[in-house]
């Protein structure tokens, strides 16, 4: 057993602060706890639709649980490790501290991390093929090459304006849907409506943390989608994603598609104006971390009311 001693090994210092990070403190600050939420949101909505169809299963649940938060985890882990040895961590850039760039930890510390993250989601996935069949390991494979190949391989498309992309297809679609189908290995219509409201939700705060960063990104050569149509454009795509999702929501649920309780998850629309709001009049970086928390937020609670709604 590590001795205290060795458990809160300081670290070097982030610049601006004088006290030095704990090895803990480093980790956690890698792993970007505030978004985790972008896990867990379609695994609630998935476990939701089950428990309304009378399917769910605890031990699935879960399991889809620690897989997901996993692989978050290791995706921030190699954004951080990548985008430091490609150069685009700059002392300019605005928002939470990198650990490799600050050189608080190595990129082999860093992709160590990955390893490990990846293997815990990989024994979750091995428990839930036992529940839901191979199709869940398919699954978990091609989200972990997708999320590999965010900011790292041949083609990082991260830096190619395919994040946005990415993001709404496994962390919409894919990650919703799946959550529903290791209950029962059926993937409801309703599953895939759903979805698609989590997805552009989730996508949008690729979107406002891309405009943050669109200049830094720019001058470091990262082509993220901000980068190529410019601010304007980027304004008019954040607010189609986030109004979008709640005039989507609505419209499944009238149309008699999708659980008609998830209608109240529209009760948030008017909480959407904040961060539109404050990305369309604001380039600052506190400003625009502000929205950023907003659209987090607002995220988490149209998931949670959404399954509640499909569990109703």
């Amino acid at each position: 057993m590590p001795s205290s001693k060795s458990v809160i090994r300081t670290l070097a210092a982030i610049p601006g602060t004088s006290d030095p990070l704990t090895r803990f403190q480093a980790w956690k600050t890698a792993a970007r706890v505030h978004t985790l939420p972008a896990a867990v949101v379609p695994v609630l909505v998935g476990a939701g639709l089950a428990l309304g169809e009378g399917v769910f299963r605890a031990d699935a649940f879960s399991l889809t649980l620690i897989a997901a938060l996993s692989i978050q985890i290791a995706a921030n882990f190699a954004n951080d490790a990548s985008d430091a040895v490609r150069g685009a961590d700059t002392s300019a850039r605005v928002g939470p501290p990198r650990m490799v760039a600050l050189g608080v930890l190595t990129p082999r510390q860093m992709w160590s991390g990955v390893t490990i993250a990846i293997l815990l989601a990989a024994c979750a996935g091995i428990g839930l093929a036992m529940i839901a069949g191979p199709l869940v390991l398919a699954i978990g494979f091609f989200s972990i090459i997708a999320m590999l190949g965010y900011v790292g391989g041949p083609f990082p498309y991260g830096y190619h304006g395919l994040g946005e992309v990415f993001v709404f297809v496994f962390f919409g679609l894919v990650a919703t849907v799946g959550s529903r189908y290791v209950h029962d290995m059926t993937a409801p219509t309703s599953a895939w409506l759903l979805a698609i409201p989590v997805g552009l939700l989730v996508t949008a705060l690729l979107v406002a943390n891309n405009y943050r960063d669109l200049d830094t990104d720019r001058d470091t050569g990262k082509r993220t989608l901000a980068v190529i149509i410019g601010r304007e454009p980027t304004k008019w795509l954040y607010a189609v994603l986030i109004y979008g999702a709640f005039v989507l929501i609505v419209a499944f649920a009238v149309a008699g598609w999708t659980p008609l309780p998830t209608l109240f998850a529209a009760m948030l629309a008017p909480y959407a104006v904040g961060p539109v709001r404050t990305l369309w009049q604001n380039t600052d970086g506190p400003s625009l971390i502000r929205a950023l928390k907003m659209n987090g937020r607002l995220h988490l609670w149209t998931g949670v009311i959404l399954a509640i709604g499909a569990w109703l």
